[in-house]
């Protein structure tokens, strides 16, 4: 397996020494049936006490060594196998970070979790195998063989015929074992994809009283994941009876032709029983062979669906031209949980402090002069939760907005038949504006959004940004100036502070208040006994809705972008907080560049562009005055969530 070697030459110096404790443990085995050999020709049958009492105490020496070189091996080969897991889900996991949205739509989210992780732990458990086991039983069969060639040539012809019959029996396991575990991994698949399906939808479940089906569902998974192991395990198993019946009749036949030659003389009975200690240790060998195959086939099915990730090459990465100029420096702005190339997310626990962040963190009623207090070196004073005006907040650089240019641009995506999600797309949006975009469910809207900071590349047409063609700019440089708030809220387990940082890891507390403040947030956090310390359950289960949207709104400002996209964000938000946190981003966030996606016409009557889609396609485009008179798609919506006619 070429990721094994990969991996594990970065390990030479203690495999080497995991080696060399096994040869030294293998040289201890082979030595211990000649000297009970001795024991019983030369001390038992010559009478000679002391001398059986020497070999013995020779004999327990070699024991003991034997038992120390295996006690460190085992040490040594726990080591390394874990750091090899380690280092391989590390780089699996980086691998899948720096995927684009289209890598990662080719495979099952439930199949990637069980790759880096059911996966992974069969290709360690292989190494660890490998390194415990693998090594030790060729030198201990080889030696057997020697050892045992020299203490009686003519009954060596038993092994002859023996050994070679257990190898054919071995490859053939491993040749016939190998597909039926790559389709246990496959069910192993769906059984991951059921239960997250269900702790995404737990709610809805138990809404619609649909637990038998869930349970029936996932039961039907579980059987066939239990039947194809069960499966599995019985052709691996299948060839065990075989092999252990050539072990038993080379040992009988070993007793029967030995024991003549004891009776003719031609043999003594010390070198008949070494000799089926070797035999024992030959055919013993080969069983652990057998087992490490049966690992490795196992393996060997996990190594090639973890090598499907590695060999997956980045669609967007290979886009980018080697002179593609630059927009910005290296970090993400994306509020979301999978990203694209090199989004630059974090991996560690978000409870703990991150490079940047203010010690101490931020609490409800914290003053400069308590101990704890956050300082910053730009804001002396100190921060509390509350008892500040947006206005002292608000940082006295001024923003400066994008420009976006979309023509011509359509798009479908991969795999899917039938006509494509847009077509061709033409508008603009000029540094500062804010452009609404608003049609009915399924028209594209967010589809066409995503373009802007690559999750997708258009099949044809241009999205420029700045005036520059994003398929020349690296995704990760492109989205340091765009911010995302996506449909749906993604918060992360960790603190209010934490969630807010991942806007800006350096965030000082003036700015996340600021940032609060703008998405009408600070108030509610403020609220809590921990203020911005407050910890958030997973997917922040102890906020409403409306709450953990304000929370992402706020994430997104504290990145200070250049392009906001809002992706009907504000949809748990009441229609008078939804006013004032469009108000509050005209004041503090003038000059900044916003798309707002909305259901609501009331989100997007008061934009400086509207661009109205349908079925992929845009039918209008202008203000809200304008487009009454001449879109009749936005007529038809005004009427229906206004209630009102159009003179």
């Amino acid at each position: 397996m070429p990721i094994s070697r990969k991996y594990i030459s970065k390990y030479w110096k203690p495999f080497s020494a995991a080696v060399a404790f096994l040869t030294l443990e293998a040289l201890c085995d082979l030595t211990l049936p000649t000297l009970m050999s001795k024991i019983i020709d030369v001390g038992v049958a010559g009478k000679q006490m002391d001398y059986v009492w020497r070999m013995g105490g020779v004999m327990l020496l070699v024991t003991a060594l034997g038992a120390i070189s295996a006690s460190i091996r085992n040490v040594i080969s726990s080591h390394v196998s874990q750091k090899f897991g380690a280092e391989l889900r590390s780089d699996l996991f980086r691998k899948i970070q720096s995927l684009s949205f289209e890598n990662i739509d080719r495979f099952d989210r439930a199949s990637l979790v069980t790759r880096l992780t059911n996966d992974v732990t069969q290709v360690q458990m292989f190494v660890n195998g490998l390194m415990r086991v693998f090594v030790k039983a060729p030198l201990l069969c080889i030696g057997s063989l020697i050892m045992a060639a020299r203490l009686n040539p003519p009954l060596s012809v038993i092994l002859a015929v023996v050994v070679p019959l257990v190898g054919i029996l071995i490859a053939i396991n491993m040749k016939v074992g190998f597909p039926y575990f790559i389709k246990v991994q496959q069910a192993l698949d769906r059984v991951n994809g059921i239960m997250r399906e269900y702790l995404s939808g737990v709610r809805v479940v138990k809404a619609f009283n649909r637990f038998d089906y869930e349970v029936g569902k996932f039961g039907g998974a579980n059987e066939e994941y239990r039947s194809r192991s069960v499966t599995a395990t019985r052709v691996m198993s299948a060839f065990n009876p075989g092999i252990t019946l050539t072990v038993n009749f080379g040992i009988v036949a070993v007793l029967w032709l030995g024991g003549l030659r004891v009776d003719q003389g031609q043999m003594q009975a010390g070198h008949i029983i070494a000799f089926v200690n070797y035999m024992t240790q030959i055919l013993f060998s080969l069983m652990l062979i057998s087992m490490v195959f049966n690992m490795f086939v196992r393996a060997r099915a996990s190594a090639g669906r973890i090598g499907e990730i590695f060999a997956e090459e980045n669609t967007m990465a290979a886009q980018i031209p080697a002179t593609a100029a630059a927009v910005g420096g290296a970090a993400s702005s994306v509020d979301q949980p999978a990203s694209g190339t090199q989004t630059g997310m974090r991996t560690g626990a978000h409870s703990e402090a991150r490079p940047g962040s203010q010690p101490g963190g931020i609490t409800a009623g914290q003053t400069a002069a308590q101990p704890g207090a956050l300082a910053n070196p730009a804001y002396p004073g100190g921060f509390t939760a509350g008892g500040r005006n947006p206005d002292a907040a608000a940082p006295s650089a001024p923003q400066t907005g994008g420009s976006v240019e979309f023509e011509n641009v359509t798009f479908s995506y991969e795999g899917t038949s039938g006509e494509p999600v847009l077509r061709r797309i033409t508008f603009s949006c000029e540094p500062g504006q804010t452009v609404g975009i608003i049609g009915s469910t399924g028209s594209g809207k967010s589809t066409l959004v995503s373009l802007i900071p690559r999750f997708y590349d258009a099949v044809s047409g241009t999205v420029k940004v700045n005036g520059t063609d994003v398929r020349e700019l690296e995704p990760s440089r492109l989205r340091e100036k765009i911010a995302v708030v996506p449909q749906k809220t993604v918060l992360f387990t960790g603190t209010v502070a934490d969630n807010l940082r991942w806007g800006k890891e350096d965030a000082s507390p003036e700015e996340m208040e600021h940032a609060a403040r703008m998405a009408e947030a600070h108030e509610f956090i403020a609220a809590s006994p921990e203020g911005y310390e407050t910890r958030l359950g997973q997917g922040g289960v102890n906020f409403s809705g409306g709450q953990k949207q304000r929370l992402s709104i706020a994430r997104a400002i504290v990145r200070k972008p250049e392009i906001l996209i809002l992706d009907d964000c504000t949809s748990a938000v009441d229609a008078a907080t939804e006013a004032r946190i469009k108000d509050a981003l005209k004041k503090y966030a003038e000059g900044l560049t916003c798309l707002l996606i909305a259901q609501r016409i009331t989100s997007v009557m008061d934009a400086d562009k509207i661009v109205v889609l349908d079925r992929g396609e845009i039918v209008g485009s202008g203000t809200h005055d304008e487009l009454l008179g001449s879109c009749r798609v936005y007529r038809e919506i005004f009427q229906s969530q206004m209630g009102k006619e159009v003179g």
